[in-house]
Formats: structure tokens, sequence, C-alpha cells
């Protein structure tokens, strides 16, 4: 299901949705408020998951041992990474 809303924009905003849809970058005016919603939901999903890390690593930090493992860990990742020389 999809609903109709209404949006007023300033004349300098709507410019730059027009600039976009001209360059192809979005379909429509439509499209535009679409795919700008969609991205500050996405912006607000991982606010309120990066909160949530937070608030658990506050109640419950990392131990000796666990940063010992993920500094092995990340050693390990970067051993195994297809590295190039650059030289």
């Amino acid at each position: 299901m999809t609903a109709q809303i209404a949006v007023k924009l300033p004349d300098s905003l709507l410019a730059s949705v027009d600039e976009l849809v001209e360059r192809g970058v979005v379909e429509s005016r439509s499209d535009a408020v679409r795919v700008g919603l969609g991205l500050l939901r996405q912006a607000a999903d991982r606010q309120r998951i990066d909160e949530a890390f937070r608030s658990g690593f506050s109640r419950h930090p990392e131990g000796d041992d666990e940063l010992a493992d993920a500094r092995r860990l990340a050693a390990e990742a970067i051993e195994d990474e297809p590295w190039e020389p650059w030289w």
C-alpha cells in the first residue's frame, strides 16, 4: 500500500531535487523524497543500534581477555589480507 503526502519545500531545495532528476540520480521528485526518507530511516536505525552497543558496553565493559582476543583477531585479519607491495 502507498499513501500520497503533500510536502512544502523551499525553492532552493526543490531546485536541487530537480537537478538530481535532470542528472538521472533519481527518477523523479517523488523518487528523491522516497530515497531521502529511506536514508534518514537507515541513519536513525544505525544510531539506535550504536546506542544499544554503547549502552551494553557501558553495563558490561570488555575485560582484559576480550581485548587481548580482539587484538589477536585484528592482527590475524591483517596478516590474512593479500597485500600487494606498493613499492
